[in-house]
This record gives C-alpha cells, structure tokens and sequence, in this order.
C-alpha cells in the first residue's frame, strides 16, 4: 500500500477523542450513499415512464408519413406504395385517409379525426385495431364487405362499420351495435347550395390505447368508406411506414421522399412528438440537478469532516514533515481521505440504487391508478450509463471538497506547529 493511502486509511478510524469527527464522516458516507441512490432510482423511474411512453406511442402511430405538399391526395397511390416497400430500412407501409370530421348520437356531438384504413396493412404499421377492447375490428376488412345486388334492399341497407376510442364512445354515449351520425364539413351540390353530407355508422369496436388524444378523437373506418364520404375517388391523403430502426426515422423520411419524386413531403413520430420528448428530457435534468443537492451537502460534509481533521492532525502533519515527508505527499494523504468517503458512499448508493430499481422493475411494487396514469405500476427502467455519470459526478463533487483542505495541510510549517511541545 502507498504510503499516502495508508496514512489516509488510517486518519479515518477515528479514536474516541476525535468521535466527533467519526460522526461527521460516517454522515458524510450516508450523505453520499443517500444522494448517489436517490438519483439512480429518480433516473430509472424517469428512463422507465419514458420507454413505456415511447413504446406505447410507437405502437399506436407509424414511424414514417408521406403525402403530397399540396395536399390533394395520392391518387396512384398502389403502385407508389408497392415501390416504396422496397425501400432500404422499410419492413411495413400501409395507406390511409384521414377527415376531420364531427359524429354525434342524438343530442351529443364530438369533433373526431377519422382515419380510413385497410385492417391488414394498417396492423403491419400500427396497434391501435389491436387494442379493440369491446366488439371487434374485423368487419373493417375489405372482405367483409358485402357484395349488393340492386334488389337486395337489405344489403344495401346495411350501416358501415366504425371502431371508436374508448372516451370518445363515452362522451358520446355509445356502445357496440350504437348508430352514430357522422358529419362532413366537404358537403355535397344540391340545388340549395353546398350542404353537410351526413352519413350514419354502425358501432363496431371501441379500443383503448391509453392515449387520451387518441382515445378522445379518432375513429376508424375503411377506406373505401372514408373515400366515399369525402367524395374522393380511388385517392388517399398519407401512405404510413414502419421501419427497422426508429432513430433513423428523419434520415429514412427523407429517403423516401426523394423516392417519391417531386410534390412529396414527409413526417417522421420524432418531429411530431418533439415537445413531449423535450419535456422529458428537461425533466430529466431537472431531476438530475435537484436530487444532485444531495451530493453536494455531503460534499461540505466532507469539507468539513476534513478541515478537521487537519486541525487535530497538525501536530502529526508538522512531525511528518519534519521526517522528510514532502508537501505534495501531504496534500495527496487528505485528497485521498476525501476520496475514500466518496468511494465508500457511492459504492453503497449504488448497490441500493439499482437493488431498489431492479426490484421495482421486476415486482412491480409501486403501484398507480390505472384510470388516471394508463399505467398500473410506477415503471423502472435502471441503465448502466447513468450509474457511470451519477459515480462520476459524486465522485468530482468529493475530490472538489477535499482541495481545499489538503492545500490548507501542505503550508503546515513544522516549527510552529511543534513550538510549544
């Protein structure tokens, strides 16, 4: 062992006459350990609602949109998107329509963005048709689709089919097998002008994603229902990608519209969700920073554990260097010091920091109320890389601590400290 650790190690076992001492120190080792386990735990809860938002989040929306810049929708649309597919980093792309629209059951009205879809493809790109919790999704398909001859009255006579999000079905009173009316604001000619095409929809499927923006707004629809109801022929407004890696999104959406050719724009989920990810990573630091006190209050703990220990120590300091111990080495012995009890705290912090996160992630043990959070549990989520930056920020924040007295150690002179004995 060095000779300035071992004189380090040994200053602090403390004897009884330097109790005071001890106590200090010992708090500055739980100071540490406290700071280093509370910011472990606040990240991994933080890395942990932010996966679960994400993951969440990509299941109910594609990783890539194209449309047209002028907005008047795709109309070869199939051979685009048959090309497309074929694109580097593209697993899955699917066609839509959406129409913001109003629907209403008797006296209650709602606004609702509809999306036209085809079942299969849609799927391939989103979750939202698979989290139908009541009634079922299934008579979206195409197949299910009757075919109407023009004496099957009753066939002709049949409701399309609509699956709503569960609060937008509530605000509005409906269950499965409801009619709900929904309105256009497009309209149709007739000889008293423009008026709003109405067209009424079968209830068949209420899903719930845990999104309130899309549980409270959106509908689903099929495309050829949504085509028929905004009057626009064999054309959709966006073409929807998924794809095999979600950070290169803005690097795959660009991509693809240069394949498209001229008059195509395109939107990736990072763009679109910009401010929330923003807020959480400014919570984050927020969190980083609070907590991060912690450590700093045990660091003047240690400033002052060591200044002294310095005071009580002069006499050895002055014998020390009478021996021919250089100041350097001096200065070296209290940095050392300092160091320990950071050492010896962040290690403990760590240990119960990620024991509490890996037993939150695998228990479960902090509940919530799943009707206000869409979640039932407080999620854990601990990451390698954050005990390596809380470590290494305790860490500095300690050897910080010890500068001061250790250079305070070093201009002990011999002859003054020894004087009087």
């Amino acid at each position: 062992m060095r000779f300035e650790l071992f004189v380090a190690a040994r200053y602090l076992r403390a004897k009884r006459r330097q109790a005071v001492i001890g106590v200090i120190t010992a708090i500055s080792v739980i100071g540490v350990a406290a700071g280093v386990a509370s910011l472990v735990i606040a990240l991994a809860i933080n890395n942990g609602f932010r996966q679960d938002l994400q993951d969440r989040l990509l299941s109910s929306v594609s990783h890539v949109n194209l449309m047209r810049v002028q907005n008047d929708g795709i109309s070869d649309w199939r051979n685009l998107l048959t090309r497309l597919e074929k694109q580097p980093h593209v697993l899955a792309a699917a066609p839509a329509i959406y129409d913001q629209l109003m629907v209403s059951r008797g006296a209650r009205a709602s606004g609702m963005f509809l999306k036209g879809v085809i079942p299969t493809d849609e799927n391939k790109v989103s979750e939202l048709l698979k989290n139908v919790k009541w009634g079922s999704a299934k008579n979206l398909d195409p197949s299910a689709q009757p075919n109407c001859s023009d004496q099957d009255t009753s066939c002709q006579n049949q409701l399309p089919p609509i699956v709503l999000g569960k609060d937008l079905a509530t605000n509005l009173g409906a269950t499965v097998g409801s009619v709900v009316m929904v309105t256009s604001p497009q309209g149709e000619l007739t000889p008293f002008g423009v008026v709003p095409k109405f067209v009424r929809f079968k209830v068949e499927g209420i899903f719930d994603s845990g999104f309130y923006d899309y549980d409270s707004t959106w509908g689903f629809a099929r495309l050829s229902d949504a085509q028929r109801l905004e009057s626009l022929g064999d054309i959709v407004s966006v073409m929807e990608f998924k794809i095999d890696d979600i950070y290169q999104a803005p690097a795959v959406s660009q991509e693809l519209e240069q394949a498209a050719g001229h008059g195509f724009m395109s939107t990736n989920w990072m763009e679109q969700n910009k401010a929330l990810f923003r807020a959480l990573r400014l919570e984050r630091v927020v969190t980083f920073l609070t907590i991060g006190l912690i450590v700093f209050v045990a660091a003047l703990n240690i400033l002052i554990s060591l200044i002294m220990m310095v005071m009580e120590k002069t006499k050895d300091i002055a014998v020390l260097v009478s021996l021919g111990t250089r100041r350097n080495q001096i200065r070296r012995i209290f940095i050392l010091q300092g160091m320990l009890i950071g050492i010896i705290g962040t290690l403990l912090g760590l240990i119960v920091g990620y024991a509490i996160a890996f037993a939150g992630a695998k228990y479960h043990f902090i509940s919530l109320s799943a009707e206000v959070y869409s979640i039932d549990y407080v999620p854990f989520a601990p990451r390698l890389m954050d005990g390596l930056l809380v470590a290494a920020v305790a860490l500095l924040i300690s050897f910080v601590a010890t500068l001061y007295p250790s250079w305070s150690a070093a201009r002990v002179l011999p002859a003054e400290a020894l004087r009087y004995e």
